[in-house]
């Protein structure tokens, strides 16, 4: 009888409940119970991106860190723009980048701030020469019970950064990109399957997941790629920075039909295809990595 080589996606990565926790902000990977799996030890690459040079808001934890390491193995070196007071994390990441023989820039910017997503641009094309991939990834996710808890002022930061700053950074970014280089945006399932609690998360996700198919259609014919990623429920520092309800993390992403939440690892091949030239012909397109959670646009 024939040995089958199956991994039940199941249990391939945590499936328990997690401990209930938070953190104050700004929250850091390396407090997290469970550590989350962003690739520090288990992604592999295999020099798809050699000699690019890549921009990564957002990267120095979650998501982020994952396309971060997964770049730097994939042959590219690597920028990562974090929100300062998250250098433990951004420093952690930078000593694997350079361990690959890439090099790492560390840029400490609030997107809040006014020409910051601007900045990181200029020193990145600055440091490296040049600019070849641009991920789009920064995020804030603030959790209300209700509409009367949700300010103006958070309602305000929550575009600054999940959405104005990427108008800025590919305003910043379009001169320095030549046919092949790619563009990959984060959105999410809140895009399309929006939850009450996260009122202006959710809308600015929406706006994204606009954005990367109109931008797609603007870079198109200059032989530049946009895609975005939909990510489900991912174990990361965001959901401990009042990013769920008091109450939420031991059951985070076990609605889902996998019954489990992802780890960022598992979403790093994903950015890696979109920047690589295996993606030669996808543009314009948002891929789900939800657990089984259905997006439609």
């Amino acid at each position: 009888m024939t040995e089958r080589k199956l991994t039940d996606p199941r249990t391939k990565y945590y499936n328990e409940k997690f401990p209930d926790q938070e953190q104050d902000t700004p929250a850091l990977q390396n407090k997290m119970d469970p550590q989350p799996d962003s690739g520090e030890k288990s992604y592999k690459g295999y020099n798809r991106l050699e000699g690019r040079n890549a921009l990564i808001t957002g990267g120095d934890s979650g998501i982020g860190r994952a396309a971060a390491i997964a770049y730097a193995r994939e042959g590219a070196n690597v920028a990562i723009q974090f929100y300062p007071g998250e250098e433990k994390d951004a420093n952690d990441v930078k000593e694997i980048i350079e361990t690959e023989g890439r090099k790492a820039l560390l840029l400490p910017y609030d997107l809040r701030d006014d020409h910051a997503a601007t900045e990181i641009v200029e020193k990145t094309v600055e440091a490296f020469g040049l600019l070849d991939i641009l991920v789009l990834n920064a995020a804030q996710q603030i959790a209300q019970p209700n509409l009367e808890s949700l300010s103006m002022k958070q309602v305000n930061d929550t575009f600054k950064v999940n959405i104005i700053s990427m108008f800025e950074t590919v305003k910043a970014a379009e001169k320095h990109l030549e046919p092949g280089s790619a563009i990959i945006t984060t959105t999410s399932v809140q895009s399309f399957n929006p939850s009450t609690s996260l009122l202006d998360y959710a809308a600015t996700k929406g706006s994204i997941s606009n954005f990367t198919v109109t931008l797609s259609q603007y870079f198109g014919p200059k032989g530049i790629r946009v895609n975005g990623v939909a990510p489900g429920p991912v174990w990361t520092p965001l959901q401990l920075d009042n990013g769920k309800l008091p109450g939420d993390i031991p059951t985070f992403g076990q609605n889902t039909p996998l019954g489990r939440a992802a780890q960022p690892v598992e979403l790093a091949p994903l950015y890696v295809f979109f920047a690589s030239d295996e993606g030669s012909y996808v543009n314009g397109q948002i891929y789900g990595i939800t657990g089984g959670k259905p997006i439609a646009l």
